[in-house]
């Protein structure tokens, strides 16, 4: 896919996600870096700031396969990945699949669920298969997971562990709208929800190809030592408890292609790196008791990239 064709597509998402959430570029575009790097995205924040609404808006703005599980209490691990039953006609078990079999699948409180129901998405959002009674099924392509969750009530919730919050390529808040925006909001949904008008701006196919292309940005060897260095450097940090994973450092150059192809670039430059560092890592790292809250997180984070040099060579052939 040429750029130019790239960028008309991507500017339909990002513009078509936009009506529907006011105020909240930043957001939208991080979530769209994270589809098209073939990841899976965390948004975290208070109630009633968009959260799922920016989950549906990004999936109704593709003709793909979506749906959409509200974690409970209850919820059972089948109810997501399916069940087989016995089918009278046939005389033997057949497999039903659950809604995670699905291009874009969104999980709305996802820390609701307990953690043996949270535990049959880390397969999927891992290998893109799901395994039930001893047989593999795999997921269609593209897929990625759009989970919710809210970080103050959290009474009757089951905080995500280490493992499965590894597998989100990144985290987001939405954080509260500008008061222009929250005016705008007033008068625009006062009859109706914007999201009702919104209609796919690209299908699935194109997503795919958009994918392809990202696949195919360059990224020096100077880039993935870069990578390497601020992922290394979370490790040894005396503030920082757990430091980034090996995958970690897979999602951080993934996400700076998405973001490079996303500006109009066929290579990666540490500018992409740094602008992702914090919604990559800090959802991953524990911090040391004497360090509290994400935000002491996201300045350790900052501190690491002010000390880590950009090697030479960061643009330009290996």
């Amino acid at each position: 896919m040429s750029a130019q064709e790239f960028a008309q597509h991507a500017d339909a998402v990002l513009r078509a996600v936009g009506t529907v959430i006011d105020g909240k570029p930043e957001a939208v575009q991080i979530a769209l870096t994270v589809l098209l790097g073939e990841g899976h995205l965390l948004i975290e924040d208070v109630p009633g700031v968009g959260k799922t609404m920016l989950a549906r808006a990004l999936a109704r703005s593709i003709d793909a396969t979506v749906s959409r599980i509200q974690f409970t209490p209850d919820l059972l691990p089948s109810d997501i990945t399916g069940v087989s039953v016995f089918n009278q006609g046939s005389r033997d078990f057949e497999f039903k699949p659950g809604p995670i079999f699905a291009n874009v699948v969104i999980g709305d409180e996802i820390n609701r669920a307990s953690p043996k129901t949270q535990s049959a998405l880390l397969e999927s959002m891992a290998e893109g298969q799901v395994s039930v009674d001893g047989v593999t099924y795999r997921l269609e392509t593209p897929f990625t997971v759009v989970a919710t969750q809210n970080p103050i009530e959290m009474e009757g919730t089951y905080a995500l562990p280490e493992a499965q919050r590894d597998r989100f390529m990144a985290r987001i808040s939405m954080g509260y709208p500008d008061p222009a925006s929250e005016v705008a909001m007033l008068r625009q949904r006062e009859t109706t929800s914007p999201l009702e008008s919104l209609r796919p701006v690209i299908d699935r196919a194109v997503l795919s190809r958009m994918i392809h292309t990202v696949r195919h940005v360059y990224a020096s060897r100077a880039i993935e030592h870069y990578a390497v260095a601020i992922a290394h450097a979370t490790r040894h940090d005396r503030e920082l408890r757990l430091g980034a994973s090996p995958r970690a450092t897979l999602h951080l150059v993934r996400a700076a292609k998405a973001r490079a192809a996303l500006d109009g670039r066929d290579f990666v430059v540490p500018d992409d790196i740094d602008a992702l560092a914090v919604p990559v890592l800090a959802h991953r790292l524990v911090p040391n008791a004497r360090v509290i809250g994400a935000a002491s997180v996201a300045d350790t984070i900052d501190r690491i990239l002010r000390e880590t040099p950009v090697p030479l060579g960061s643009v330009g052939s290996a």
